[in-house]
């Protein structure tokens, strides 16, 4: 089944799962679609009324992640806002972490990403979705080179993301 036919289940769907395997599907779209697309259809799913808020989703993905996975997600999240907002965002422990990084913006190590909890991290990325909306695209971006991890979040989400992939791709 190639691309166009699988994304074509999709097509229009408002959102409910069509029949098949939406983890399935999105493994073959993600390895076969063009990398944004497949990063427009998690920003969406990440938006979407249909799917848990988007701070849920990233601290849900940042528990599932590898120590550079959590690091590449931490450091996506902080480069959105000001290291000034970064050193009181999860309860200060990120301002410690860095040590009061200044003006430049803070990199964490993936020893330092590990430190922290996936509600810490749901909690980081809420405030950074409330300072800065487009950091969902970047975050998006980030994981629509992580497909394996992104299965993690559930048909639901997948379902979403499919059905912007297929709408996206058919106009």
């Amino acid at each position: 089944m190639g691309l166009m036919d699988i994304l074509q289940n999709y097509v229009n769907t408002g959102n409910a799962a069509p029949a098949g395997d939406a983890h399935n599907h999105f493994d073959q779209v993600a390895t076969s679609a063009p990398p944004q697309v497949v990063s427009n259809g998690l920003a969406d799913a990440f938006r979407s009324n249909n799917t848990p808020p988007f701070g849920q989703m990233v601290g849900q993905l940042f528990g599932n992640s590898n120590p550079q996975q959590q690091a590449g997600v931490l450091n996506q999240l902080i480069s959105g806002l000001g290291p000034g907002v970064v050193s009181a965002l999860g309860g200060g422990v990120l301002g410690r972490m860095l040590g009061g990084a200044g003006t430049s913006t803070p990199q964490l190590t993936p020893d330092q990403a590990a430190q922290l909890t996936p509600d810490q991290v749901q909690q980081i990325a809420t405030h950074a979705e409330q300072h800065n909306p487009g950091i969902v695209d970047t975050v998006s971006g980030f994981y629509a080179q992580h497909p394996q991890l992104v299965k993690t979040l559930g048909s639901a989400a997948l379902t979403v993301a499919l059905a912007s992939m297929a709408n996206r791709m058919k106009g």
